[in-house]
């Protein structure tokens, strides 16, 4: 049997091409091609070589339409048995290449030439092609002449323009040639035999019977030779002549072969036309072609010579000629038929050929299956012969099934997948191949076979010497049918992938990869990746508006878009290392060694840091992978290129995001990595990767260590936080914030330090103060169980993430090139540096109560009347600092008293390790008159001696209230209290209301702001505590008894001599004529001693009222009234009916006569006539009708005894 046979053979003249002498072998295939080219000569190129000598036998040339048809054979072939039935198998032209430079001895290659043509005697035509001659060979050449024909040095067009000359010469002298053979066959006749003549003598009736045979074969063979010389109605004469001779001599195969004939002449007359009456005609003729192949089998012949070969070549012509999609069961059919026949074929290499052209129309028709189970067949037969050849051979089929039976090598199939610059999108969409895509990769009920087909592919691969081949079948089979191969057999392909590493070079690459598989695990985001804002360069705060990239990949809150839109946007810097987690599983039964391990990058821009993993036994782990980027743009990230057992291979995410698709629903045969022990990961998506220009980048430290600032409540401390510009690029623009809680807690922060070292340069530092006070804790913060644990404090304050932070935007240039044109459209984006300030406020000094004191101490009456409280309307206290007025903050004057004196009475607890020194502060107002010679107008600071408390110890503070009462007692206090109980108001008795509240809580909050409570532990630790909500809590039932005045103010004093006492202008005086008064003399007994009482209205309303004194002794006795009196008087004493004016004050004179000595209290009071509503309301009273009784504060007097 022949290969590649189809109808129309029996028309092509077979020509072999020999090289001659030493040919360079790329020179031979570039000739062979130029050759090739010449297939088809048409006759009316000819006419020009042709010269007819006698009539031709040809009557019917079609010089205009016909053609020569040629099939070079390079090297030639053996001649053939059956040359004699089918003509179209001898040789009959050869044609000798040479190379003039590599042979220069023409000679020699005109000897070589003729010894080579003496093989093939059917040769008709004999041409030796000589190329590039030199000079002298083109001189001696043209002198030999003969069968030598020179190509002189040209370009290539000339070249196969010089050759298409001599193939149409050639063509001229076959023609000529097939005429003498025909003229001669016709007049004398011929001998024509074939293998399954008989060799035995023939008595006189089988003589007869071969003369007629023998006519009838040579009218075959004239057909024939009328066939190559491109006439087929001459051949279609001879060939029915043919069948009516062999008809009547029953020489069926000879017949068979006339038919044969006859069919491609009708194919040629019709120039390759095909309609469905010419296709039927055909089917018809071939099916009895085979029916008298058949015929012609001779059992006695049929261990030596069959003409089965002829019978299934028919098969296969026919075949060839219906193989298309609309006749494919037609087409199986003789495919399945000629297979059956393969079984009685004697010769192997029959057998060969038949299974190869079963296989190639088989694959024409669609049927790949079939393609790829005869090709198996084909391997097989190749594999039996036991040399390399013949397993290269097999090793080549094999590769063509790989793709039917899905067990293909990538590169096989990386001409038809998408680019290597698109494999990284594909990637991300791996999750979301169709079902029918899923299926056609994974068709795990082909395991078995496929399994066969790749140990058959590295059986021949190691046989053939090939060891990349070799390594690519084991990392297959290994790779996907690691479950269903024993411990003992996953060994043994590991060994089979080292020892074919071993005759590899090293740095080998294969497309297939083997073990580790690998999945993309995450995009670990750096600080310094996520906080990358874009960057606006028309707005003075570029930063706004734009929210930096990360650290979430997906947020629910996003509009809802198109996927594309949807995919993270990840956003990396030239110059600075990412890394990228990818997870490794090995779930084979030996210890795993990956040489290295590193990101494969097509897009050129991103070097890679290769890695070293050792994977145990059924194990996964995950490992990071890094590199650097290392230019502007886009960045694709496939997969990763593994060097294991000896080989370089890409490992590409999509494959294993599609084997675990597949895994989930059932179509492959297990999940590597849950065999290994592995979580299920979720798919991971592909970010689009970009690369930005180099940018600033900014290295905090905050001072004092990278821990937590520990502060107690209220504590102010300065730390500084040092920016390090770890970049390339210097730092042009920046800007600093505060977000989070607690932001009042940093009081300042030196902006203008940072901003005047701008541009910060490469590796340049900027040290930027900030001030810290620490927040007070919630009611819900403090722990008790943890007051004493510093570190317990600390982790519940930085989990509920109570500290603020400073954000630092920043950025370079506003350009990275210096093209100006570029600056809008490409501008560098900036970075987002968030600076925790992680602070942990430790419960200080706790408060434990604070309560209003009120102390109860009688002043002494003295010769001057103490001065009151407020005397006006524009100041408290009409004092400065000086060491009396600090000793009346803190002594008690006992010509004054604290009568009705308001204490706050602090109690602080100090659960803390450290001591804490307190101090307490009042500030008091400085008079506005220009006669004040201190130089703080403001306010005054006085401040109490310093109170210790120890660790786990208690203190009171006390803090006197009596400098904050207001001067006078106004209505607009009781605004509400009034409307309340009228009718309803108008607009603007609701706006007085509101006033009047708005001035209370005014006085309230300016009462508290005044007081300051200081702390001190240690040599650096300070603070302030919060007190305000504590003051506010103890005033909120007595406030109008801490700030508001009484309505009626009463003092006593003594009257010397009758004379009013002088007016005392400053403090200074008052204290010294205050103390002095004692000294100027005692009251004695048995003397008449004036006095004078003094009352005074702090409301701004006339007052009536019933002015009445008392005298009581030690006892509480009225010592003035009663039988027992002892103290006279003269004056009025009770029932004083007077009227002061408003913010105005009278004077009673009245004398006592001591009988007595010892101690007694003058206690003067009033009953108020006709009370408004203002001193109602001060007074609480519950009736309009209840009387107002105000009493002053008691007043000692000692009387001494006379001598």
């Amino acid at each position: 049997m022949e290969p590649d046979v189809s109808i129309e053979t029996s028309s092509v003249i077979r020509i072999a091409v020999l090289p001659i002498g030493t040919v360079p072998p790329g020179l031979l295939r570039e000739y062979q091609m130029m050759l090739l080219r010449q297939q088809t000569i048409p006759q009316s190129a000819i006419s020009s070589f042709y010269t007819e000598h006698q009539k031709s036998p040809f009557a019917h040339q079609p010089w205009d339409t016909g053609s020569l048809r040629f099939k070079f054979i390079l090297g030639g072939a053996p001649p053939s048995p059956w040359e004699d039935f089918q003509s179209n198998r001898k040789i009959l032209a050869v044609i000798g290449i040479c190379h003039c430079p590599s042979s220069p001895d023409l000679d020699s290659v005109i000897d070589q030439f003729n010894s080579a043509c003496k093989s093939y005697a059917s040769a008709l035509v004999h041409r030796c092609f000589a190329f590039c001659p030199g000079d002298s060979q083109l001189e001696d050449g043209s002198k030999k002449g003969g069968n030598l024909k020179l190509f002189p040095p040209a370009d290539t067009q000339t070249q196969e323009m010089h050759l298409q000359t001599m193939m149409q010469d050639i063509a001229a002298s076959l023609l000529m040639e097939f005429e003498k053979w025909v003229l001669k066959a016709e007049s004398a006749g011929t001998i024509l035999k074939t293998p399954l003549d008989s060799q035995a003598s023939l008595n006189s009736e089988e003589v007869l019977k071969a003369k007629k045979r023998r006519l009838a074969r040579s009218q075959k063979t004239i057909g024939d030779y009328c066939l190559l010389a491109g006439s087929p109605v001459d051949a279609s004469a001879h060939y029915s002549t043919s069948q009516e001779l062999a008809r009547l001599t029953g020489d069926y195969f000879w017949y068979a072969g006339a038919l044969e004939g006859g069919v491609c002449a009708l194919l040629l007359d019709r120039m390759g036309q095909k309609d469905p009456a010419m296709e039927e005609e055909v089917r018809y003729r071939y099916n009895s072609v085979i029916v008298h192949y058949r015929k012609s089998f001779i059992q006695d012949n049929a261990q030596r010579v069959s003409p089965l070969s002829f019978e299934l070549e028919a098969t296969l012509k026919l075949a060839r000629f219906l193989c298309r999609r609309e006749l494919a069961k037609e087409v199986v059919e003789l495919l399945t038929s000629a297979a059956d026949g393969a079984k009685s074929l004697i010769d192997a290499s029959d057998r060969l050929i038949l299974f190869v052209e079963i296989a190639r129309l088989y694959g024409t028709i669609g049927y790949q299956r079939k393609a790829a189970f005869f090709s198996r067949q084909i391997a097989q037969l190749y594999l039996q012969q036991e040399n390399r050849l013949a397993a290269i051979s097999a090793m080549q089929v094999l590769a063509m099934t790989t793709k039917a039976y899905r067990v293909q090598s990538r590169t096989s199939t990386s001409e038809h997948s998408l680019p290597n610059k698109q494999i990284g999108s594909s990637h991300v969409d791996g999750g979301k191949m169709h079902h029918h895509s899923v299926v056609s990769l994974f068709e795990s009920q082909w395991s078995t076979l496929q399994m066969v087909v790749l140990r058959e592919i590295l059986l021949s691969a190691v046989r053939a010497g090939d060891p990349l081949a070799a390594w690519s079948a084991a990392a297959r089979l290994l790779r996907s049918y690691y479950p269903l191969i024993t411990p003992a057999g996953q060994n043994g392909l590991a060994s089979a992938l080292s020892n074919s590493a071993d005759r590899l070079p090293s740095g080998t690459r294969c497309a297939d990869p083997a073990l580790p598989f690998i999945r993309l695990y995450s995009f670990p985001l750096h600080p310094s990746q996520m906080d990358i804002v874009k960057r606006n360069p028309e707005r003075e705060d570029w930063w706004a508006g734009s929210a930096p990239s990360g650290p979430f990949i997906y947020t629910p809150f996003s509009k809802g878009e198109s996927n594309d839109s949807s995919k993270q946007d990840l956003i990396w810097v030239v110059g600075e290392p990412i890394q990228v987690l990818v997870e490794l599983a090995n779930p084979c039964g030996f210890d795993l060694r990956v040489d290295s391990i590193y990101l494969s990058v097509h897009s050129g821009n991103f070097d890679a840091f290769p890695v070293s993993v050792n994977l145990p036994t059924n194990s996964s782990k995950v490992i990071t992978l890094s590199g650097i980027p290392t230019s502007v743009g886009p960045v694709t990230i496939p997969g990763c290129m593994v060097h294991c057992f000896g080989v370089v291979t890409e490992h590409l995410f999509k494959d294993v995001d599609n084997l675990l698709l597949g895994a989930t629903q059932g179509l492959v045969l297990s999940d590597p990595f849950r065999c290994c022990g592995s979580a299920k990961l979720r798919n991971v998506s592909f970010p689009n990767i970009s690369v930005v220009p180099p940018l600033p980048l900014l290295v905090p430290h905050v001072g004092g260590g990278d821990g937590a600032i520990i502060l107690y409540e209220g504590e102010i401390r300065g730390l500084w936080i040092n920016l390090a510009n770890a970049g390339t690029v210097p730092v042009e623009q920046v800007h600093i914030s505060l977000s989070g809680k607690n932001q009042d807690c940093v009081i300042s922060v030196a902006y203008e330090t940072l901003k005047a070292a701008l541009p910060l340069k490469p590796g340049s530092e900027v040290k930027i103060p900030v001030t810290l006070k620490a927040w007070q804790l919630g009611l819900l913060d403090p722990d008790p169980a943890a007051g004493k644990s510093a570190f317990g404090s600390m982790m519940r304050h930085f989990k509920d993430g109570s500290s603020p932070t400073v954000v630092i935007h920043y950025a370079g240039s506003l350009s990275s090139s210096g093209d100006p044109s570029t600056v809008g459209s490409s501008v560098p984006p900036g970075r987002r540096l968030v600076v925790p300030l992680q602070i942990c406020v430790l419960q200080g000094l706790s408060f434990v109560k604070a309560r209003l004191l009120s102390m109860e101490i009688p002043a002494h009456v003295g010769e001057n009347l103490p001065k009151p409280v407020h005397v006006d309307s524009q100041s408290t206290e009409r004092t400065i600092g000086s060491e009396s007025k600090l000793d009346r903050l803190v002594k008690i004057d006992p010509f004054r008293g604290s009568w009705g004196l308001r204490f706050l009475e602090l109690e602080l607890s100090n659960p803390t390790d450290v001591v804490f020194d307190i101090s307490v502060s009042v500030q008091l107002e400085n008079p506005s008159n220009a006669d004040n010679d201190s130089a703080d107008q403001d306010a005054v600071e006085y401040g109490y001696p310093k109170t210790r408390i120890d660790r786990d110890c208690s203190a009171r503070v006390l803090i006197p209230l009596e400098h904050f009462k207001l001067p006078i007692l106004d209505g607009s206090f009781f605004m509400k209290d009034i409307q309340a109980d009228g009718p309803t108001g108008s607009r603007n008795s609701s706006f007085s209301e509101k006033n009047a509240k708005a001035e209370l809580n005014a006085s309230i909050k300016n009462l508290i702001s005044r007081i300051k409570v200081r702390w001190q532990s240690g040599r650096n630790s300070s603070g302030e505590l919060n007190i305000k909500d504590a003051i506010q809590a103890a005033l909120q039932a007595s406030v109008m008894d801490v700030l508001l005045p009484d309505p009626l103010t009463f003092g006593f004093r003594l009257v010397r001599n009758g004379l009013e006492p002088a007016k005392l202008e400053s403090p200074n005086e008052l204290n010294s004529s205050v103390q002095s008064s004692a000294s100027k003399g005692p009251v004695l007994a048995h003397d008449m001693t004036p006095m004078e009482v003094l009352v005074r209205n702090n409301t701004k309303d006339l007052i009536k009222m019933s002015l009445s004194i008392t005298c009581r002794d030690v006892a509480g006795e009225n010592c003035v009234e009663g039988a027992k009196a002892t103290v006279l008087w003269a004056g009025i004493l009770s029932g004083i009916t007077i009227e002061i004016p408003p913010l105005q004050e009278i004077k009673h004179s009245f004398s006592l006569y001591f009988l007595v000595p010892g101690e007694y209290t003058l206690v003067a009071a009033a009953l108020i006539d006709d009370a408004n509503d203002i001193l109602r309301a001060r007074a609480r009273t519950h009736s309009p009708d209840e009387p107002i009784f105000c009493c002053g504060p008691p007043y000692n007097v000692r009387v001494i005894g006379t001598a």
